[in-house]
């Protein structure tokens, strides 16, 4: 498109191209216009050199703060130095670039000297057609270099741009398929250079123009972002002819996003229509819908809105759709206590686990009893002498003088008491007694009838297993037995038990005399 008095030969009169961050911009119209920021790096074209550093902090201020991302900037093509980047501007740029990583360096790059002499289109076509055969390689391989030495090898590079129009020496129409060649010659020996990350962006004008922008697409690998340049100006009377006009707005979004490539719209602005907010508006609503890359308005006369006064209404609208929105006086909530209820305190009473001493048993050391083996000893049973009853004599000698009993014996016979075999049980010997005596076993009396010479068989007595006596006891005294023959006789009286303990087994004797030859045998 026609750009009067834009690029002077040799004076490298700023272009302008700057751009906005339209992402996050809302809109400057009513509040119903407003779009939220979609986070498009912005910025705007000021002017090419040092002036143009030092006035986008003036825009930010004047845009309430909004940050300026992107710098923009062109070489002057009237020489090939110019084109090699021997600037001196291209120094204060760098030193923008740097001061914040978050920034980004837009720097539009001629393909052939004398950029804007109005070179006629065959000699267009040996131009395109030399740059093909790689004789004008040197002149970018320098600039690459130039850059990297700056510190800014990540330059997106807007280069050959509206090759599709008629106005620059860069255009394809002359010879598009070797316009092609040569666009990957300029890219290939840029990449070549150690320390690059250079981001080529192929922006052709909006519509047709010359021959259609899609004619001279070097091709994916040679290409990182897809752009265009997009004034108000024909074809299209309205917004929506520029949306859905060929190669128009839309054309533009849809190829981009058929080869995979992020957009940009390197320079938009007023024109050929004087003040118009409809399509400020318009633009900055259609840049928040598709998010470019970043997006820079062309800032001067006639197309800015900024340093041009002649578009006020178009500025109010930009100015009110990029500056942030101020927050509202911040209105305290007010705080309405919550009354506290104290909740009562309830002592949970504690009740004291009883501590239960675990009762420390003894274990009972059970001593073993020994327990003596009783030695039984065999009981030696006397034989009894028993006496053969002899009638006795009046001869017979008298036994020794015992007085006898004045008891008369009863004529009645007694009947005869079998006497309990004793048991002897062991009796210390008193002191009255000397020698122990051994009792007699007794005889058992005999019955009236005649007694047989048979004498009664003698009744063994059972072992008695003596019992440990821990004090022996004083054995009482135990009456004397007749002697054998004697007329006297003695019964034993039976005391009681513990009487007999007492004193002793008792036993009374008496005597019987019923005179020689009475033939009765005493009891």
């Amino acid at each position: 498109m026609p750009r009067p008095r834009r690029r002077l030969a040799g004076t490298c009169i700023g272009t302008v191209t700057a751009g906005l961050l339209a992402t996050g911009a809302a809109l400057a119209a009513p509040d119903e216009d407003r779009i939220k920021d979609s986070g498009t790096a912005m910025g705007a074209y000021l002017d090419y050199g040092p002036s143009g550093v030092a006035r986008i902090p003036h825009l930010s201020r004047w845009l309430g703060g909004r940050e300026i991302r992107v710098g923009h900037t062109y070489l002057p093509g009237d020489q090939w130095a110019g084109i090699e980047g021997r600037v001196s501007f291209l120094e204060d740029w760098a030193r923008w670039r740097l001061a914040d990583d978050d920034r980004m360096f837009v720097l539009n790059v001629p393909m052939q000297a004398r950029n804007e002499a109005r070179v006629p289109d065959q000699q267009v076509a040996q131009l395109i057609r030399a740059g093909a055969r790689g004789e004008h390689d040197e002149h970018f391989r320098r600039l690459a270099e130039r850059l990297v030495s700056l510190g800014v090898p990540d330059t997106v590079i807007v280069l050959g741009w509206e090759m599709n129009g008629v106005t620059y020496t860069h255009r394809c129409g002359p010879d598009p398929a070797n316009w092609k060649l040569y666009w990957r010659r300029v890219v290939t020996v840029m990449r070549s250079v150690p320390g690059q990350e250079f981001k080529f962006d192929f922006a052709p004008n909006r519509g047709t123009d010359a021959i259609g922008w899609t004619k001279c697409y070097p091709g994916d690998g040679y290409v990182d972002i897809i752009g265009m340049d997009s004034y108000d100006q024909g074809p299209g009377q309205t917004f929506d002819d520029q949306i859905s006009q060929p190669y128009g707005l839309q054309q533009h979004v849809d190829f981009a996003r058929a080869h995979g490539k992020a957009i940009s719209y390197p320079e938009w602005g007023l024109f050929r229509r004087g003040d118009n907010p409809e399509y400020v508006r318009r633009m900055l609503q259609w840049i928040a819908q598709h998010k470019p890359l970043y997006h820079t308005i062309t800032d001067y006369c006639p197309h800015g809105v900024w340093q041009c006064k002649q578009n006020p209404a178009s500025t109010k609208v930009f100015r009110d759709a990029l500056t942030p929105e101020a927050p509202g006086p911040v209105v305290p909530t007010p705080v309405v206590p919550t009354p506290v209820v104290p909740t009562p305190v309830v002592p949970t009473p504690v009740v004291p686990t009883p501590v239960v001493p675990t009762p420390g048993i003894p274990t009972p050391q059970v001593p073993t009893p020994q327990v003596p083996t009783p030695q039984v000893p065999t009981p030696q049973v006397p034989t009894p002498d028993v006496p053969t009853p002899q009638v006795p004599t009046p001869e017979a000698t008298e036994p020794s003088p015992v007085e006898p009993s004045p008891a008369v014996p009863s004529p009645e016979v007694p009947l005869p008491v079998t006497p309990s075999p004793l048991v002897p049980s062991p009796v210390a010997p008193s002191p009255e007694a000397p020698e122990p005596v051994t009792p007699s076993p007794e005889v058992p009396r005999p019955s009236p009838v005649t007694p047989s010479p048979v004498a009664t068989a003698p009744v063994t007595p059972g072992p008695v297993v003596p019992k440990p006596q821990p004090t022996p006891v004083k054995p009482a005294p135990q009456p004397q037995q007749p002697p054998l023959g004697s007329r006297q006789w003695c019964v034993p009286v039976n005391l009681g038990e513990w009487l007999s303990k007492l004193v002793g087994k008792q036993s009374v004797c008496f005597k019987i005399d019923l005179g020689d030859g009475s033939g009765f045998w005493p009891f």
